[in-house]
């Protein structure tokens, strides 16, 4: 079971190893199946919200309605800091990486210990991949609960590791929950969707926004905001900061990205909007088998031909240095003739050089010699 490895992974890691032999990584690699179409790829969903949005109460709810239609998805929690779990994940980062050990092994705080941890679980990511291909004929979504703090999985390196591996692979859909109740000022709903347009250019991925907690405020204020700018200036009227002025200035700014928004209303306490979730999700789907799928291949063969083409210079670089020619002896004259000596040098067998002449040659032992007694009785600067 899933369980089972991912334990077996935390017990490696614990020894002070990586986190999974090679043994074990080549059984799982040999596990996956072949490239299936993308049509009958599962679809991923990331879960992402500020903390208190009630995104692990939106994932409960999503995972309870799949499992009422018989169609059980794939649950992956990635929130190494949370005590409980409301929902059965296949998959949960705590089985490989104990966040409070972490802590203290490593002086972090809160959020440099949930950072640290995705780190050491994202090197690991390509045995989840694994798992999810097995899985992939019989779920239809994969669900992923990311950690409470959005800014620790947006922004870390982890968290840009595990979307773009994802979405390489399977269609994948990010979710940005957000709490309906709270941004009933336009100032805060302005932050909200501010937040939401910086994952999305980020991410580059099918987008939907969910306002949650519907059963407590009615989301139709926030869908005439979007739709309507001189509303949405009417109630920033009551407000007088310097915010409010900074909020109608982006409001213009934000306005193409309203347009191509989708946009759910959904209850995770009481289930409504589920259904017209789950549509959103679809249409994101076919949004990204027609817009990004066709851009993720063309990039990748754009980088094969590059990397085909550097192949190829250093192929010739090498080729021009080795160059062509004719091989050149290494004594003149061929093997059996004797070498001449070098033009400019007198060679005098037998004979004594005179003793008068100022380049008389000296004896190499007397010379290693003298070098050596000037080496030892040198004791200090200038004394010799």
């Amino acid at each position: 079971q899933d369980h089972q490895y991912v334990k077996t992974m935390a017990e490696a890691m614990e020894g002070g190893s990586s986190l999974a032999g090679e043994n074990t990584t080549a059984s799982v690699g040999a596990a996956r199946l072949p490239d299936i179409p993308v049509a009958n790829r599962p679809t991923c969903i990331i879960c992402l919200g500020m903390a208190g949005s009630g995104k692990t109460t939106f994932v409960q709810r999503i995972n309870a309605h799949l499992h009422a239609r018989k169609t059980p998805p794939y649950v992956i929690n990635l929130d190494p800091a949370v005590r409980e779990v409301p929902f059965p994940t296949n998959i949960d980062i705590r089985d490989t990486v104990n966040y409070k050990e972490v802590m203290k092994q490593y002086n972090l705080g809160p959020n440099g210990g949930i950072v640290t941890s995705l780190n050491l679980f994202a090197t690991r990511f390509d045995q989840v991949m694994g798992f999810i291909e097995k899985k992939a004929p019989e779920c239809k979504y994969v669900i992923f609960d990311t950690p409470g703090q959005i800014e620790v999985f947006t922004w870390s390196a982890s968290g840009t590791i595990i979307t773009e591996t994802l979405a390489s692979t399977f269609p994948t859909v990010v979710v940005y929950v957000m709490d309906i109740v709270r941004s009933v000022n336009p100032v805060t709903f302005m932050s909200n969707m501010l937040y939401a347009c910086s994952i999305l250019y980020k991410t580059k991925l099918p987008f939907v926004v969910v306002m949650n907690k519907t059963d407590v405020v009615d989301h139709s204020f926030a869908v005439e905001w979007m739709n309507d700018f001189e509303v949405f200036q009417e109630a920033l009227e009551q407000e007088t900061s310097f915010a409010s002025s900074l909020t109608r200035s982006m409001s213009l700014v934000l306005d193409e990205f309203y347009g191509n928004l989708k946009c759910v209303g959904v209850s995770s306490l009481l289930g409504f909007g589920v259904e017209e979730f789950f549509k959103a999700v679809d249409e994101s789907r076919k949004e990204y088998e027609k817009e990004y799928y066709p851009e993720l291949k063309r990039l990748q063969q754009v980088k094969e031909t590059e990397e085909a083409a550097k192949r190829e210079a250093e192929l010739e670089r090498v080729r021009r240095d080795r160059g062509e020619g004719e091989p050149v002896p290494l004594v003149p004259g061929g093997r059996d003739k004797p070498r001449p000596p070098p033009q400019g040098i007198e060679i005098s067998l037998g004979q004594e050089e005179d003793s008068d002449s100022d380049d008389m040659a000296v004896d190499r032992e007397e010379e290693d010699t003298a070098e050596k007694l000037e080496i030892v009785s040198y004791q200090g600067p200038g004394r010799e």
